[in-house]
């Protein structure tokens, strides 16, 4: 690097790494101190660097104190050998010497240039460490800057950081200059500098972009009690109100659904289901299993496992696709949720509760730990074989009962070899 570039050098990166030109100088002075005790002095010099108005090259001052008798030649120096240097020199005071070397300009900028690619970037991190330390949990605006294959990176402003694929929706378009917004999880301190934790697919993109649309949560009167999903897809948020004149619900999806189209839109199409929170377990995990209708449903307290029984009609609906339905309800509620048919359940043991429709449901509440035959124990089931039926939480035999070789087929990864298997060994198994 000549001398006559070497200012321009550094207001490119000033430019480059949206730093303070002032932090850049002071991180290349140092570099250079660095590179001169390094190749010409040693570490008990008193260096200081001057870059002259231009900054066109560096000027090298060896600092000493004036004394009447020298302990240390390296910072130290008689009034007599001062005052051939400067004149005016007194006890006491500091004289600084030129001790820049022939061609230092070109020699200690290629010396010390790892030092100051290597400060700027501690520059850098300290900024963005600086900038976001008390935001985390927070929706932040960033915009792509670039897109490399699947990996984008995003500028927030002042930096800019790698959104990692497993926080990507999945399915989602990134272009340059696309603006979107992101969840800052966590700013993680590590030897690397700081690392800032963001995501698309968080489920509290969906809570945090609610408190933004929807006035109401904002303010305090709606408030969401859970938020499950699959990024991209579909959503279940459960809302409440501590107003009973406010309906959360019609608060959330707003007039002619604008309010939830907007948080929809941001998150490119991704279905998000309003449900009503309660506080009985029974009552939120039917209202949380919608669009299906449950005919019953048995809680096991000490497992925390559900199993609800619906119409043959209503199964379906209640799995949904891929098992997507009743695993997100599962998640939102914290219960693990079996779906079974209404046909096998004795009437002996329910008792009613009022939906949240108002119509009359039958629930059992069990709390003792029931004895379930499980599909893995089956002849001839394969651990394969129980991991996709897992996928859509269908593991007990019960509850594969009546089902047909085409239904395990819509199961994803089921061969149809592997769906007879399954249909054969239910029949021996009876």
């Amino acid at each position: 690097m000549s001398e006559s570039k070497f200012l321009t050098a550094i207001n490119e990166l000033c430019e480059q790494k949206n730093l303070p030109k002032e932090v850049v100088i002071e991180t290349v002075k140092a570099a250079l101190r660095a590179a001169y005790r390094k190749d010409y002095g040693n570490r008990e010099q008193n260096i200081e660097i001057e870059l002259n108005d231009t900054g066109n090259f560096a000027t090298v001052l060896l600092v000493k104190e004036v004394v009447e008798e020298v302990e240390d030649e390296e910072t130290q120096i008689t009034e007599k050998e001062a005052k051939k240097l400067k004149k005016s020199a007194k006890l006491g005071e500091e004289i600084k010497i030129d001790v820049t070397p022939v061609n230092y300009g070109r020699i200690a900028a290629q010396s010390a240039k790892q030092v100051i690619i290597q400060r700027l970037q501690e520059a850098e991190r300290d900024m963005m460490y600086e900038m976001f330390k008390d935001r985390e949990n927070e929706l932040i605006n960033a915009m792509v800057h670039r897109v490399d294959d699947r990996n984008v990176y995003v500028d927030l402003g002042q930096i800019t950081t790698f959104l990692p694929r497993d926080q990507q929706i999945p399915g989602e378009r990134y272009y340059g200059g696309q603006r979107i917004k992101l969840y800052l999880d966590k700013v993680v301190k590590t030897t690397k500098g700081p690392q800032l934790l963001i995501s698309r697919t968080h489920p509290q993109l969906v809570q945090k972009l609610m408190e933004l649309e929807i006035p109401e949560i904002k303010e305090g009167v709606v408030s969401i009690k859970g938020v499950a999903r699959d990024p991209g897809v579909r959503c279940k948020v459960a809302v409440e109100s501590s107003d009973e004149k406010v309906d959360p619900i019609g608060a959330c999806v707003g007039q002619k659904g604008v309010r939830v189209s907007a948080v929809m839109d941001e998150l490119s199409g991704e279905r998000i289901d309003i449900i009503q929170f309660s506080g009985e377990e029974a009552k939120y995990i039917a209202t949380a299993l919608a669009p299906a209708k449950v005919t019953h449903i048995k809680l096991n307290e000490e497992a925390r496992r559900a199993s609800v029984y619906v119409a043959p009609d209503q199964r379906p609906l209640a799995i949904g696709r891929q098992g997507q339905n009743v695993r997100l309800a599962s998640r939102l509620t914290g219960w693990e949720i079996d779906i079974l048919d209404a046909i096998d359940l004795s009437e002996k043991e329910t008792k009613e509760i009022k939906a949240p429709d108002g119509t009359k449901k039958k629930v059992v509440v069990v709390s003792k730990k029931e004895e379930v035959a499980q599909v893995a124990d089956l002849d001839e089931i394969t651990p394969e074989i129980v991991e996709k039926l897992a996928t859509v939480n269908l593991l007990e035999v019960q509850q594969l009962k009546g089902l047909s070789v085409k239904d395990f087929l819509s199961i994803d990864g089921m061969t149809e070899a592997e769906a007879k298997t399954v249909v054969d060994a239910l029949k021996k198994a009876k």
